[in-house]
């Protein structure tokens, strides 16, 4: 936020979106669930310090890179991480939506240090469907060809195709999902809305059950889209798809490995989303 002035920590507490400590840590505990597996284990460091430095307003920390580095290295001692690999952190975090960063300035207008502001979880609530930033349309009739081409050139280099997928979403998922969307960025979309169905499950489930999942229902996804015009929101239905695989199947783990009864494979749920 440009012109946002540096001060005491309790002068942001208007950026905190949390009523206490107790429900920061649930959500934490969320966002980790969803994307601890994209985080190295410096970053993770660097990101668990983070969150204890945004205890005293929940989930708001202004403390300097500096002072955060210095306090991972008095307790891991020759085994601290880098400024790098904290600026590292906080840029997969922002990307993920884990947190929004503010910049901040002194009263003589120079840079301060950073207002971390971390963002609630979507539980139980798709994902909205991501806008692009298209350029606004004018009425200027005198644009020239020349400012058309341009344009064109720019719009052509911003749409990435598969083969620019991240490594983290599987390959089988990857072929089955750029024969209908060819673009890198809306198959990374996909691969995240499976995850975030699955976050409330998977403390049983393992990248093979979730790839499964994700396969059979984008398919399921693309019979509906060819056969009726009702699907608003593709990633929406797609997640509502999931999340219903990913709870049946989580019944049948705990049925056949522990044993259990529905009623309480359903009290376990509970205990699982609540903690």
């Amino acid at each position: 936020m440009a012109g946002l002035k540096s001060g005491n920590i309790e002068g942001f507490e208007k950026f905190s979106q949390f009523s206490s400590l107790k429900e920061l840590n649930i959500h934490i505990e969320k966002w980790l669930t969803a994307h601890k597996h994209d985080f190295s284990r410096g970053e993770l460091v660097g990101f668990k310090r983070l969150v204890r430095f945004s205890a005293k307003i929940p989930g708001v920390c202004n403390a300097k890179i500096g002072t955060i580095l210095k306090a991972i290295h008095e307790e891991y001692k020759t085994h601290g991480i880098s400024r790098s690999t904290f600026k590292r952190m906080i840029l997969k975090a922002k990307e993920f939506g884990i947190l929004i960063v503010h910049e901040t300035e002194r009263k003589n207008g120079s840079q301060s240090s950073n207002l971390y502001s971390f963002n609630r979880f979507p539980s139980n609530e798709p994902p909205k469907e991501e806008i692009l930033d298209h350029p606004k349309e004018t009425n200027n009739l005198l644009k020239t060809e020349k400012d058309q081409k341009i344009k064109e050139r720019k719009e052509e280099s911003s749409e990435l195709d598969h083969t620019y997928v991240s490594d983290r979403v599987p390959q089988p998922f990857v072929q089955l999902v750029k024969c209908f969307f060819p673009e890198a960025k809306t198959i990374e979309e996909y691969w995240r809305t499976v995850n975030l169905a699955a976050a409330s499950y998977s403390w049983e489930l393992d990248i093979h059950h979730i790839q499964d999942v994700a396969i059979q229902s984008f398919k399921q996804l693309i019979r509906k889209l060819k056969f009726s015009r009702n699907v608003k929101n593709p990633f929406a239905y797609f997640y509502g798809i999931a999340e219903n695989k990913f709870c049946v199947l989580f019944h049948e783990i705990l049925r056949d490995k522990y044993n259990l009864c529905d009623a309480k494979i359903e009290f376990s749920l509970c205990l699982n989303k609540n903690h």
